[in-house]
C-alpha cells in the first residue's frame, strides 16, 4: 500500500467528518491517478497532500507531516504502558517549562499578569502549578492573561484554569464531540477549586495572536463566548479539532482529527477562522494595549 493509499485509509476510518472525508478522498484519488504525487522527496509529498487534504474545509489539524528525524516504530505495548510513557514525557516538559506558567507577576497598579506558554499540559501534571499561579493573582484588581505563545492544552486543564475566573457556579465551556462514540463530552467550570479564585467580578484581558493555537484558542474562545474577558491582539490560527498521529513511514505521519470542539452556547467552534479579538492591534502591541485599557478603566 502506498503512502497516499495509507493516508486515504486513515482518513476514511477516523476523520471526524465522514462526509468531508469522502470528498477529500476523491481529491487524493484524482491526485494519485494524475501522477501529482510522483515527486522526488517525502517532504514535497507531504506538502502536496496536506494542501489537497485541506482544500475542502481548511482543517489545519488534517495534515501529512514530514519529520526530519526518523519516527520510532509503533511500540507493541499495552494502553497503560503507552499512557505511562506519555505522562513521563509530559513530566519532563513540565519541569522545563514551569508547567506552562511561564511568567506570573503583580504589575504596578495591582494588575495581575499570567503568561502561558508553550502549552497547557495534562491536568494531573499542571493543575498544581495553575493553582499556585492563580492564588498569587487572586487579589489583583484586574488580570491580563497572555496566550499569544500557547499552542495546546486539553479541555480538562482549560476548565481548571478558567474556573478561577468565575465564582462557584458551573459555567458551560467547550465540549468535544467524538466520531468513534458519536457522543459529546461536556466541560464546565468547577464549583470548587483548590487555592483562591480571582473570581467573576473583576476585569480580565486576554492577549491573542497568530501563534495562539488549539488549547490556547479554547481559553480565548470560552472567555469571549461567556463574556468574561476582553480579547486584545490579532485573530488566532484556527485549530479546534483534536487529532491522532499515525506513522505511515519512517519520516511521514498522518495527522487525522477524530473529534471536534463544540460550545453549547454557539453550537460551533473556532476551526478554520480563529478567535477574533475584541480590540484589534498587532499582536506585539497587545500587552501594552491591554495595560492601557486596564489603567484607563480602573
Amino acid at each position: 500500500m502506498t503512502i497516499v493509499e495509507k493516508f486515504r485509509d486513515q482518513l476514511r476510518q477516523h476523520y471526524v467528518f465522514p462526509e468531508v472525508a469522502e470528498k477529500i478522498d476523491e481529491i487524493l484519488a484524482d491526485g494519485l491517478a494524475s501522477g501529482r504525487y510522483a515527486v522526488d522527496s517525502e517532504a514535497e509529498l507531504a506538502a502536496l497532500m496536506t494542501a489537497d487534504a485541506q482544500r475542502v474545509n481548511g482543517d489545519k489539524h488534517l495534515r501529512l507531516l514530514h519529520h526530519v528525524e526518523e519516527l520510532p516504530e509503533p511500540a507493541d505495548e499495552s494502553r497503560a504502558a503507552q499512557e505511562a510513557a506519555f505522562f513521563a514525557e509530559m513530566i519532563k516538559v513540565a519541569a522545563r517549562t514551569a508547567s506552562g506558567m511561564a511568567r506570573v507577576e503583580r504589575l504596578d497598579g495591582n494588575i495581575g499578569f499570567l503568561d502561558i506558554r508553550p502549552r497547557l499540559l495534562p491536568a494531573l501534571i499542571t493543575a498544581e502549578a495553575i493553582t499556585a499561579a492563580m492564588t498569587l493573582v487572586a487579589d489583583a484588581d484586574a488580570l491580563v492573561i497572555d496566550v499569544r505563545g500557547c499552542v495546546g492544552g486539553e479541555p480538562a486543564i482549560v476548565a481548571h484554569l478558567l474556573s478561577y475566573l468565575f465564582d462557584d457556579e458551573e459555567t458551560p465551556l467547550t465540549g468535544i464531540y467524538e466520531r468513534a462514540t458519536d457522543s459529546t463530552r461536556q466541560w464546565w467550570t468547577q464549583a470548587s477549586v483548590p487555592g483562591r479564585r480571582f473570581g467573576a467580578g473583576k476585569p480580565v484581558y486576554v492577549l491573542i495572536g497568530p501563534n495562539t493555537f488549539s488549547g490556547g484558542e479554547q481559553v480565548a474562545y470560552d472567555l469571549k463566548v461567556t463574556g468574561r474577558a476582553t480579547l486584545v491582539g490579532q485573530a488566532t490560527r484556527g485549530g479546534a479539532h483534536p487529532r491522532i498521529g499515525v506513522r505511515l513511514s519512517a519520516h511521514l505521519e498522518a495527522s487525522i482529527p477524530t473529534a471536534r470542539a463544540v460550545h453549547p452556547l454557539t453550537g460551533t467552534n473556532w476551526e478554520g477562522v480563529g478567535v477574533a479579538p475584541d480590540v484589534e492591534v498587532d499582536a506585539d502591541a497587545a500587552y501594552e494595549t491591554a495595560l492601557s485599557l486596564v489603567r484607563r478603566t480602573n
